[in-house]
């Protein structure tokens, strides 16, 4: 299993570690918010040292509550960032997480690799043909809700089956458009209680029907920190913990904010396979 851009080729033989690199004020960990580019470059630095496969650049915060900026404010955010990255780091695969196609085409012609989308391209209709004409891969994520106000009670009939259901239709509808390189992310935190988010990591496994990477996002998230009686500053053993279940269940690449302990997870699960 492997994902392609113009440049470069990800393999996922084994499982690969995203490390998030947050250009915002506002994301819920307040360690990972980089202040300026050369922060950003050190911090880039150190996770691909650490073992990270993919660097995920976003310019504006999605957790529960959060309030939206516009494209123009994210894209002075995160293009700068891109662009002192690949030029240190030319062999690096890069993700910018963003919804909006206008910052996804300016940022791929700054050579990023993958757009990471938690909105599938639902909340701007431009966004699936920027990505098919400009050849690089694609993170579709589910999600209920705004992040305004996906917290607030999400409901469900079925939980997995509506879930299976938003990747299905995508499948059918990127099938017919002839586009294979693109990820599941079934969206922990995204309009699902702690409850949903533990049912929905229980079955991870049933998103291999789709025989597409699987991405898990959960790092440091509330149903670790929650569950622990913690805070997101104390989540790092309960996200490890996660982490190895998420592998067990067919995880392809692990979204993190510590690339170090997550690659001993692969490692370490790697071997237990063995």
């Amino acid at each position: 299993m492997f994902l392609l851009s113009k440049e470069r080729k990800l393999s996922l033989q084994q499982p690969a570690i995203m490390g998030i690199l947050n250009c915002t004020p506002d994301s819920f960990l307040k360690e990972s918010r980089v202040k300026s580019s050369q922060q950003a470059l050190d911090i880039a630095g150190k996770m691909i040292a650490e073992g990270a496969a993919i660097i995920d650049i976003g310019g504006q915060s999605t957790r529960p509550g959060s309030d939206r900026i516009g494209f123009s404010e994210e894209l002075d955010r995160v293009a700068p960032i891109v662009k002192i990255i690949r030029k240190a780091f030319p062999e690096i695969w890069l993700s910018v997480d963003t919804y909006y196609s206008s910052v996804a085409l300016a940022c791929i012609g700054l050579g990023i690799d993958m757009i990471n989308d938690i909105a599938a391209a639902d909340n701007d209709p431009k966004m699936f043909r920027t990505v098919f004409d400009s050849e690089v891969a694609y993170v579709a994520m589910h999600k209920k809700g705004n992040p305004e106000t996906m917290q607030d009670d999400p409901q469900y009939q079925d939980l997995l089956g509506e879930i299976l259901e938003f990747f299905t239709n995508k499948k059918i509808e990127y099938k017919k458009a002839n586009f294979a390189n693109w990820v599941i992310d079934p969206g922990f935190g995204f309009g699902k209680t702690t409850e949903q988010n533990f049912e929905l990591l229980q079955q991870l496994q049933k998103f291999r029907q789709f025989n597409k990477p699987i991405l898990v996002g959960i790092s440091r998230k509330g149903m670790v920190w929650k569950t622990i009686n913690g805070s997101p500053e104390t989540a790092l053993n309960g996200s490890t913990a996660l982490h190895m279940a998420a592998l067990d269940r067919g995880a392809n690449i692990l979204r993190v904010h510590d690339v170090a302990e997550a690659r001993e997870c692969v490692l370490l699960h790697q071997a237990l396979k063995a």
